[in-house]
This record gives C-alpha cells, sequence and structure tokens, in this order.
C-alpha cells in the first residue's frame, strides 16, 4: 500500500494535469457550438473506420459460408437444367417421329429415335456413341441414318448406350448404287474428308454422270433400298479391272451429327434363316 502511495505521490502532478485537461475539454466542447460540432464529426469518422474495419474483417470470415452455398446453389441449377433438357429431348423425339414420313414399301422396318452422345471424325477409324441400348431395342447390326442420309451400323450395345461404327470408317463397307440404275458397287471411306466418300467396283457398264444420286441397294437387312448416301463428284475407270470407281459427296453432315434413327427391320431375322448356308451331310 506504502507503494502504491509513493506512486500516487510521485506522478501527482501529471494525473492532475490530466484532470484538468479532461474537465477543460469537456468544459471547451459542452460550452462551444463550433468545437461541439467538431468533436462529433470527428468521433462519428473514428467510429465509421471503426465500424468498417470491424465489417471487413466479418465479411471475410464469412466467405467461406458463402461460397459454399452458392455451390450448392450452383447445383442445384445444374440438376434442374439436366431435368428440362431430358424434357426437351423427349419432346423432340414425339415431334421427330409424329413428322416422319414412312413410305408404304418401307413398312417392315421401324425407326427407334437417338441422340448422339459422342462422335468422332478425324481419326483414321471412326465411331459413333448413342444414348439407346439394349434395354431400348437396339440391337448389334442395326442400320442407322438421320434426316439426309446414311451414318452408320451399331456395332457394340450396352444396356443405355450403343457404338456405331461410323461410315467414316474403312471398316465399314456398304453396298449401294447410283439411283435408277441396277448396277451395284461398295461404299467405302478412304480417310480423306470426312464430308467425301468412294463408290467401288462399280461395273464397267454402269452408267452415271457428275451429280446424280447413290443410294442403298437394299441387298441386305440393315438399310432398306434406295437410303440417300449422296451425289457423284467424279469418277475413274480401273484399267486392269474396268471397274469404275467414283467419289461421292456425302448428305450427311458428321460435324454436326445430333440425332439419329435407328433401323428395326422386321424381317431380319427371317433373313438370317433363310440365307443360312445348308449343312452338308455325307450319305453313306
Amino acid at each position: 500500500m506504502s507503494e502504491l502511495l509513493k506512486f500516487f505521490v510521485k506522478y501527482s502532478s501529471w494525473f492532475l494535469f490530466v484532470l484538468y485537461l479532461v474537465a477543460g475539454l469537456a468544459l471547451l466542447f459542452s460550452r462551444n457550438p463550433y468545437q461541439h460540432h467538431v468533436y462529433l464529426s470527428s468521433a462519428n469518422v473514428v467510429a465509421s473506420g471503426v465500424y468498417r474495419a470491424t465489417n471487413n474483417i466479418t465479411s471475410y470470415f464469412s466467405l467461406r459460408d458463402i461460397n459454399e452455398d452458392l455451390q450448392r446453389r450452383n447445383s442445384d441449377l445444374e440438376l434442374e437444367i439436366y431435368k428440362l433438357q431430358d424434357v426437351i429431348r423427349k419432346y423432340q423425339e414425339k415431334v421427330h417421329a409424329d413428322t416422319m414420313t414412312t413410305d408404304p414399301a418401307l413398312s417392315r422396318y421401324q425407326f427407334l429415335i437417338a441422340h448422339v452422345i459422342n462422335n468422332s471424325i478425324n481419326h483414321s477409324h471412326n465411331y459413333i456413341t448413342i444414348e439407346k441400348g439394349r434395354l431400348d431395342g437396339i440391337e448389334p447390326e442395326m442400320g442407322v441414318i438421320d434426316q439426309n442420309g446414311i451414318v452408320g451400323i451399331v456395332n457394340i450395345v450396352g444396356d443405355h448406350t450403343a457404338r456405331l461404327i461410323s461410315v467414316l470408317n474403312p471398316y465399314l463397307r456398304l453396298s449401294c448404287k447410283v439411283k435408277g440404275e441396277a448396277q451395284v458397287g461398295s461404299l467405302v471411306w478412304d480417310g480423306r474428308d470426312p464430308g467425301e466418300a468412294i463408290l467401288e467396283e462399280l461395273p464397267k457398264h454402269a452408267k452415271f454422270a457428275k451429280g446424280d444420286t447413290v443410294v442403298t441397294s437394299g441387298y441386305s437387312s440393315v438399310f432398306p433400298e434406295g437410303v440417300p448416301v449422296g451425289t457423284i463428284v467424279s469418277g475413274s475407270r480401273d484399267r486392269e479391272d474396268n471397274f469404275y470407281t467414283l467419289r461421292i459427296k456425302l448428305f450427311t453432315d458428321f460435324s454436326t451429327l445430333s440425332t439419329v434413327r435407328v433401323i428395326r427391320d422386321s424381317m431380319k431375322d427371317e433373313l438370317k434363316e433363310v440365307e443360312k448356308e445348308p449343312e452338308i451331310k455325307n450319305v453313306n
């Protein structure tokens, strides 16, 4: 206690100075309007600065919660977009099927609408993936077309998706002919231009002209006869085999491929059965 008294006695002049200073300032700002106004303005500035700093700090620590909330909202919106896209796709399929004209000669065929979900055109061997599979009635060796012409043939089938061998694949060969003519050749992609293919082995007595339309021959259960393929750009004759090779401008634009039709032939199984090679039995 004696030490505390000594401290106050030692610095009593300073304590007295501070007391007089506070009393003087109180009298100055309370009795004089101008000084009172300056005091309030300065106090507001200081308080505003303190509040602003406090708010910035609080906002900084709240950013994590805000970001998480935004992520949740974005996820919900993306799910809504996917649902709406699915609804739109189903309506597009219905409109596409309702407006599709059917030739009476094609009554044995059914068309399943599917959407392309993957497609390549720049590889040496190109494939296409559609979002319809075994559970939707898709089977291997089904032909696929779009509104313009041929697209490919179903190769591998899953429950909900299927892979097609694209026309832009040298593995695929299709029996085709010049529209209005009987001679048949083999359509194949030579790997040069995704907009063109070649029609090989067309007999030497075949008739054609630049701009003529090439169609499927119908010599299989994959494609009906007369499906558009493209137009003749040029032709050359093989001197050794006396066959024509025609360069064809394809009707299908594979770079914008979106909606396709998978062809189901109701006579496919019957045709396979009657065309099956008979077993040769030895007769003793």
